[in-house]
């Protein structure tokens, strides 16, 4: 597991990366766009916490005529915009006021979208960038490490954990002879 050194703020253009993910986009079309932002939210939440990020997901409410939110799901924040307000405004304006914020010096900044205007604009206000792709591949990686660990933890948890399981059998017989009083001259 990445050290705690390694401290980030993952920005995710919401939109962009469901419409960039094939099977976020087959839950989209299937069951809808709430499904998929729960989808996207739930598959952040595993790698966030395995990388130690501090995870934004940004969705467009533009076009919606209410105020902007935001909902706290353990280290993940979903943001949804103001009316009239894009996600890429708000994650330039992020990125713009993170480069007056002390975290900088112990943070880094990463914005995940596959918009090349919006990466540009990013790299440009110092950020990093991750590309949707990268983004899948690296949630992918981050949950099959997880799951083999969790798999080493449960074969350790076999009996053959057991130091006397590698004794010969003799030996272990003998062992538990002395154990139970017996002396070695019987």
């Amino acid at each position: 597991m990445p050290s705690s050194a390694s401290k980030a703020i993952l920005l995710v253009d919401g939109y962009n990366i469901i419409g960039a993910w094939h099977s976020l986009q087959q839950v989209r079309d299937e069951h809808g766009l709430e499904e998929a932002r729960r989808e996207l939210v739930n598959a952040l939440a595993g790698y966030s916490a395995y990388q130690n990020f501090d995870t934004q997901v940004v969705f467009d409410a533009q076009y919606q005529d209410t105020p902007g939110s935001r909902e706290f799901l353990g280290n993940i924040c979903i943001c949804y915009t103001d009316h009239r307000q894009t996600a890429d405004t708000y994650i330039e304006k992020t990125c713009a006021l993170f480069r007056r914020d002390i975290r900088k010096f112990d943070h880094r900044l990463i914005v995940a979208t596959s918009d090349r205007a919006q990466q540009l604009t990013v790299v440009g206000y110092g950020a990093e960038w991750m590309s949707a792709e990268q983004l899948r591949s690296d949630v992918e990686n981050a949950n099959l490490r997880v799951r083999r660990k969790q798999q080493m933890l449960q074969k350790g948890r076999s009996p053959n954990r057991f130091l006397s399981n590698a004794i010969d059998p003799v030996a272990r017989q003998r062992l538990a002879e002395l154990r139970l009083g017996k002396s070695l001259e019987e």
